[in-house]
């Protein structure tokens, strides 16, 4: 009886090993800047062998989403579209923090509450989607450059924070 189990758990590892053998999106959260925007922040692994590129995100919590970034111009951080993508390299990560590169709900269709989840698809074009679940925490510390300015950003000013 051992080795039947044994040999049930072998034919499963591949399976197992599959479930990461793509694009993988970790720690999610979102935060909300005022009733009508929002942004999401993560962890993107790529265990692929190839680069791939976040090329857009969507979710029915939001009118319009969209990637970006803060860029500095003339000493001023400025955010700013991403309009070709974020690229991930092969066998790396890339962490989308405040601060840099993220990803901007526009025209929430809900307020976001603590503790709500918001849910995205990510489009990594050739690499596929995935289905990520972001836990609404407007209280977490940053894990990358947060200016704690309270800086509010409406549907259509994004510069400045």
């Amino acid at each position: 009886m051992k080795t039947l189990t044994l040999a049930a758990l072998a034919a499963l590892m591949p399976v197992a090993a599959l479930a990461h053998d793509g694009m993988h999106a970790n720690d999610a959260y979102a935060r909300s800047t005022n009733p009508m925007v929002g942004a999401v922040f993560l962890k993107l692994e790529n265990h692929r062998e190839v680069d791939c590129t976040l090329q857009s995100a969507a979710s029915d919590a939001a009118e319009r989403v969209e990637l970006h970034t803060h860029l500095e111009e003339d000493g001023v951080m400025k955010m700013t579209r991403i309009e070709d993508g974020i690229p991930v390299a092969a066998g790396q990560t890339h962490a989308l923090d405040r601060g840099g590169d993220h990803i901007m709900m526009l025209g929430l269709t809900t307020p976001l509450t603590d503790g709500d989840t918001v849910t995205l698809t990510l489009d990594f074009g050739d690499c596929g989607t995935e289905t990520v679940e972001a836990v609404v925490d407007n209280q977490r510390a940053s894990g990358g450059h947060d200016h704690g300015d309270g800086h509010a950003h409406g549907a259509g000013d994004h510069a400045g924070h």
